[in-house]
Parts: C-alpha cells; sequence; structure tokens
C-alpha cells in the first residue's frame, strides 16, 4: 500500500524544508546523533571500537522506512524499532548507551526544529528586502487609502506595503530572538537527573557534564537547559508555533488587501503566461496566490490552538501525550509557514499596480479624502470645529447619493462648499487644497524611508539571505 502524502509537503514547502522533516531525513538526524555520543563517550574513556563507530557511520544513510515499520509492529516501540534496525545494519551494539528514548528523539526534533528556523530567517529577510523594493518602487504613487474599507484619506502605494512589511519587520525580531536564545534538552536521562549516564561513567559528574556539552557542541544549538524532566517544556513549541503564525501575519494582510486591490482593478499579483483563473469564466485573473498565503495563515492560526493545548499540560517529568500532536504540529507548521514563504516571494516577484486605473479612482474619491483638510482650513478661518464637520458632512454625503444615483458624473463637493457661505473659503482656495493633497500625503514617503533603513540593517547583517529566490510554485 502506498503511503498517504502530506499535501503541505508535497505541494507547497521547499525541498530544503522536505529534507528536514521528511521520515527518512531525521532517521539520518537520529543516527548522526547516536554516532556523535559514541565518539563522545569513547573520547571519554567508554570502551567502544573504532571499528563499531566506523560501521555505524557506513550505513547511516542506509534507511529502509518499511524494515523499521515492521519492527516497530513487534516492538510497539518506535525508538526500540530504529535502534534495532541500526544496530543490525551496522552489526554492532554500541548505541544508545545510557540514553532514554527521548535523550533521543527530543534533541533530534530541537535540531530539526532550530535547523528550521534558520532557513526562515533567511526567507523572511529576503521577503523584507523584496517588500523593500517594491515600497521604493511606488513610493511616490498616490492611491486612496482605506479604513472599514471605505475611502479615508490619501496614501501612497509604497507607504501601505511599507505599513505590512514593518509587522513582518517585528515578527523577524521575535524569530531571531527565538534562535539566539534556544535551548537544548541535552542529554539528561529519563527524568532529568543524567542517572544513567553518570552510572556509565562511573560516578564522573565532569565526564558526564563535557559529554553533554560535545553533543551540544555537535547540535549547534546556542543554549542548553540545565533542569528538564524527560521532556523539554512544551511552552517553547508555543513560542515556535506562535513566531510562525506571527510571520504569517504581515505578508497575509499584504495578500488580503492586495486581493481588495484586484477587485478595484488597481494592483494584482501578476498573472504567468498560459495560466488559468478560471475553468468557466475566461476573463478571470483570480489572485489565486494571494488567497493561498491566507490560506496558510488559518492553517497556522490552527497548529498555534494544538501548541496552546500542550504548554502547561506537563505530568511530573513527563509523559507521551504530547507525541501524537507534536509529530503533525511541528513539521506541519514549518511546512506550512515555508510554502507561505516561497508563495509569498512570487506574489512580491510578479505584482503589478495600474496608475492609470489609480488616477481615476483618486480623482473620484479625492474630495471627500481632503475633507479633513478642508475642515481644519475652516477652524483656521474662525469656524468652530463641529459646525464645520456638519456642513462638510452635509454636502458630502449629499454628492455620495448624487453619484450612486447617477444625478451627476462627476465629484462636485468643492464648487457645493465654495457655494455654501458657512464655509469661509473660497473655490480657488479649495481647489488649491485639492491640489496639495494630490502631491501631498503626510509623512507617507518620509515612513517609506524610514522602513528601507530598517530593512537595511537585516541585510547588512545577513547579506546572502537577502539573494533567496523562491522555487517555482504550483
Amino acid at each position: 500500500m502506498s503511503a498517504i502524502p502530506n499535501v503541505l509537503a508535497e505541494r507547497y514547502a521547499s525541498q530544503a524544508i522536505r529534507n528536514i522533516w521528511s521520515a527518512e531525513g531525521r532517521i539520518v538526524l537520529e543516527r548522526e546523533f547516536w554516532i556523535a555520543v559514541m565518539k563522545a563517550q569513547k573520547d571519554l574513556g567508554l570502551d567502544i571500537p573504532q571499528e563499531a563507530i566506523d560501521a555505524y557511520e557506513a550505513v547511516k544513510d542506509q534507511v529502509n522506512l518499511q524494515s523499521i515499520m515492521d519492527r516497530e509492529r513487534i516492538t510497539r516501540h518506535d525508538v526500540k524499532a530504529r535502534i534495532e534496525e541500526f544496530c543490525d545494519l551496522a552489526g554492532h551494539q554500541h548505541i544508545h548507551k545510557g540514553m532514554t528514548s527521548r535523550d533521543l528523539t527530543e534533541n533530534v526534533e530541537q535540531l530539526q526544529v532550530y535547523r528550521s528556523l534558520l532557513i526562515l530567517r533567511d526567507k523572511t529577510i529576503a521577503t523584507l528586502a523584496k517588500i523593500d523594493s517594491r515600497a521604493q518602487q511606488w513610493q511616490g504613487l498616490l492611491i486612496t487609502a482605506r479604513t472599514h474599507n471605505v475611502a479615508a484619506q490619501p496614501t501612497t502605494f509604497g507607504k501601505r506595503i511599507a505599513m505590512f512589511g514593518e509587522e513582518l519587520l517585528g515578527a523577524l525580531s521575535s524569530l531571531n530572538h527565538l534562535t539566539e536564545t534556544y535551548s537544548v534538552r541535552g542529554l539528561k536521562g529519563a527524568v532529568g537527573t543524567q542517572m544513567d549516564q553518570i552510572s556509565l561513567f562511573e560516578g564522573d559528574i565532569d565526564k558526564v557534564n563535557a559529554l553533554e556539552n560535545k553533543i551540544c557542541q555537535h547540535l549547534g544549538i546556542p543554549e542548553v537547559y540545565d533542569n528538564v524532566g524527560q521532556v523539554y517544556p512544551r511552552s517553547l513549541d508555543l513560542r515556535t508555533v506562535s513566531v510562525l503564525t506571527d510571520l504569517a501575519s504581515g505578508p497575509s494582510s499584504f495578500s488580503r488587501t492586495l486581493r481588495l486591490m484586484a477587485g478595484h482593478e488597481t494592483a494584482s499579483e501578476g498573472f504567468a503566461k498560459g495560466q488559468t483563473g478560471s475553468s468557466a469564466m475566461p476573463h478571470k485573473m483570480n489572485s489565486r496566490s494571494c488567497e493561498r498565503v491566507n490560506g496558510f495563515q488559518t492553517i497556522l492560526k490552527g497548529y498555534l490552538t494544538m501548541a496552546t493545548g500542550l504548554a502547561g499540560d506537563q505530568w511530573n517529568e513527563g509523559d507521551v501525550s504530547c507525541s501524537v500532536v507534536r509529530r503533525v504540529m511541528l513539521p506541519d507548521a514549518f511546512y506550512a509557514c515555508d510554502g507561505m514563504f516561497e508563495t509569498f516571494l512570487t506574489i512580491l516577484n510578479q505584482m503589478d499596480a495600474y496608475p492609470a486605473v489609480i488616477e481615476a479612482e483618486n480623482e473620484h474619491y479625492l474630495p471627500f479624502l481632503m475633507t479633513t483638510t478642508i475642515m481644519m482650513e475652516a477652524v483656521k478661518a474662525g469656524v468652530g470645529r463641529e459646525a464645520a464637520h456638519k456642513v462638510i458632512k452635509e454636502h458630502a454625503v449629499a454628492t455620495v447619493n448624487d453619484l450612486r444615483a447617477r444625478e451627476i458624473n462627476k465629484n462636485d463637493l468643492l464648487t457645493r462648499l465654495a457655494d455654501d457661505e458657512r464655509i469661509p473659503l473660497n473655490l480657488e482656495q479649495l481647489n488649491a487644497l485639492l491640489e496639495e493633497g494630490r502631491n501631498n500625503a503626510g509623512s507617507a514617503r518620509a515612513q517609506v524611508d524610514a522602513f528601507t533603513k530598517k530593512v537595511s540593517s537585516w541585510t547588512e547583517r545577513f547579506p546572502n539571505a537577502a539573494n533567496y529566490e523562491p522555487g517555482s510554485i504550483l
């Protein structure tokens, strides 16, 4: 019977992440861990023949998943099955000395997490570099900003892009802090006291500490827990999945907004040659990649709920009730976040804006967008703030209603205000305010420059990361 595919892995995630989390990849990491422990134990005086270590090294990449599964059906213990398989391949029995299953699985799973976090950090920086490039490209392109999805005030497309980019910057800071402070369980034994390793080294605690230090160097993880039981705290998994969900939040909001803009034909995610938007409607160019990014965010929120359920639920020194959850949650959360970045980077490469359509929208809305500025000018001319608000609202609502009823075909709000003696501004003054608004979106351009400066601090720190390009997506 063929294996049931993991859709997130096979359809969306990159090869680098699949290599880390695949069944074969995990088994190789476990075997490398066992070999590292054997080498360290031998260096510290245990009687482990070099030919045994060489034999294990020679077969570590020979992974037969079916054979391991057949063994597990008998042992009902996954680690015991993998121990037997590796020892039979090597023709020796020197791995796993003084270790409990969690000495193997916890450390290897944490290695998978840590290496995946480093990959996602690079992709986050690459994404920010592309967001910055687009923000600079459209830094001065005036658009109609919306709050509550209703026209509000002028902004620029570059500022809108930088807004979501800055959200991703915050997530990157959290990710980087996690990678710099991530703590590995280490070799702590069945209940965290290192009792079996101490017995193996005849009470020499210094050698046991040296062994753990060597293993932590092999893993390359920056910190190590001093006090754990059989398992490391599942609150660390919560922080990990929380960061992944955070990383997807800015891109998801960006993608949702781009979908809305596509509906108004002011921008799009791009449309590849040969692409089909709808099987029934030939004219359609759907924002399918943006929709996918939104879908990944929903998936990550589901895994975040799972991680929340495990945190704070440890029994004494540990149990295995979390195992089935973590076997789904951890790899799939990384597949989803990685697939999100692959998709979002593609969007950033291919997206486009349509200035002519944007300008037509601005012409329609700009008099409305300038009402707060007009109100402030009226106040400066001596009108009470609430009185000015009432008059401007009266004419704005009437103008909107007339436009909707097609009684007028052009926004004439400024003429109506100029003709009302309650507003001490003439048409020339109002038109001047309109032109100023057409060329001025407050601090939008300066805010893009500030975003660029922040992104540059990361790309200078990780120059190779900024050059990452996504693979081809379905």
